[in-house]
């Protein structure tokens, strides 16, 4: 049975695809054809014109729509000449021929390098451009600078039509100043401590010559990517600015140790004076003390002399006596006076040993000169049992 059934699907002849297509085409043309009789009116010529004139003003007049995007600005110019800017959002211009419009960033970075080229923006490994690079300083030094400007487009007007190339010219005036700016100064100056000031003065003195060019251009940065000497003297201008540095660190430590002396010094000076000062006051107050002191002891003994002189004569005597380690005795009337030894007893020699601070002269020497005038004390004398 599925013998037979395959051999009768074996024998039936394959369908015939040119016959349907034609069958199906037929079928189109006589729909068309009766849709064309029933609506004769509107496939006439005038009617068709209009269609056909209507779709093709409305693309022209569509295709005038732009859309500018944030950061943008749209130049419209009609016939070549400067119409308008319009600002980011969506606008409508006369289309083409009429008008047309040239979309500017205004808020892309963009840069020139001056000296060296290098895609990475690393003046490292940059390839150095010598007839750009070598300038002539003040000095007469010859200084390989390599610099960097970013700018970017302030006036999108300005940067189309006052300029032909903008950048062209960007870089011819940067050369031009950089020059002049290098020129003007030290080799010294421009390698170390000036490379901030002369960025400084090339950046503004680009401004102004773009500025003067209207050229719609604002300066962003100035970098001073190297400045070197060139390769022929590095080694001798390494050798000087090592020297440079030991001699910068040599006067760092001079002023060091100076300012660590110098105040010592002036300390030392200063307690001088004040202890000569403080001296001078003290002796000068113990001087007007004496002579006071000795005023008003002239005015008594002008008053009663002989009191007086007595006074005096006790006082001196008792001072000279105050410091002696011995005491004197007097028996009797007109009798030998004889002494007691109080060496070992403490309240002598406390009275000795601030009696020895007070006074120059010793109490031996006292007791001999008091001694030297009293009469000789006999050493088998007691004092009597009444002392």
């Amino acid at each position: 049975m599925s013998s037979e059934n395959h051999n009768t699907s074996k024998n039936t002849p394959p369908p015939d695809w040119k016959a349907e297509a034609d069958k199906v085409w037929q079928q189109v043309s006589q729909r068309s054809a009766d849709f064309y009789q029933g609506h004769k009116q509107l496939f006439s010529l005038p009617r068709l014109g209009a269609v056909v004139g209507g779709t093709l003003a409305l693309s022209w007049l569509v295709s005038g729509i732009y859309i500018v995007d944030e950061g943008n600005r749209g130049v419209v110019t009609r016939f070549g000449a400067y119409t308008e800017t319009t600002q980011p959002g969506p606008h409508w211009h006369l289309p083409m021929p009429l008008e047309k419009v040239k979309i500017v960033n205004v808020e892309q970075q963009r840069f020139i390098e001056v000296g060296y080229r290098d895609s990475s923006r690393s003046a490292k490994s940059a390839a150095s451009i010598p007839q750009e690079s070598l300038m002539l300083t003040a000095d007469e030094n010859i200084v390989n600078v390599r610099l960097a400007v970013q700018y970017q487009i302030s006036n999108a007007k300005d940067y189309l039509f006052n300029l032909k190339d903008n950048e062209a010219t960007l870089k011819q005036l940067t050369e031009s100043v950089e020059r002049g700016v290098i020129g003007r100064n030290n080799m010294d100056y421009v390698l170390t401590e000036g490379r901030s000031e002369i960025v400084a003065e090339i950046k503004r003195e680009i401004q102004a010559g773009m500025d003067a060019y209207q050229s719609g251009l604002t300066i962003a940065s100035v970098n001073l990517q190297d400045a070197q000497p060139p390769e022929e003297v590095q080694g001798s201008f390494e050798d000087a600015i090592r020297a440079r540095e030991d001699k910068q660190r040599l006067i760092n430590e001079a002023e060091a140790y100076s300012n660590e002396v110098i105040p010592k010094a002036r300390g030392a000076a200063s307690r001088l004076l004040q202890e000569a000062e403080a001296y001078e006051a003290e002796k000068t107050a113990k001087a007007k003390g004496e002579t006071e002191r000795f005023d008003q002891l002239l005015v008594e003994y002008e008053k009663n002399p002989a009191i007086t002189r007595k006074r005096l004569y006790l006082e001196a005597k008792e001072k000279l006596y105050s410091g002696s380690n011995k005491i004197m005795l007097e028996s009797e009337r007109n009798s030998p006076q004889f002494y007691m030894p109080l060496a070992n007893s403490p309240m002598a020699s406390h009275s000795s040993a601030k009696a020895s601070a007070e006074h120059e002269p010793q109490p031996d020497a006292i007791d001999n000169k008091a001694n030297a005038r009293k009469p000789a004390v006999n050493s088998d004398l007691r004092p009597s049992r009444s002392h």
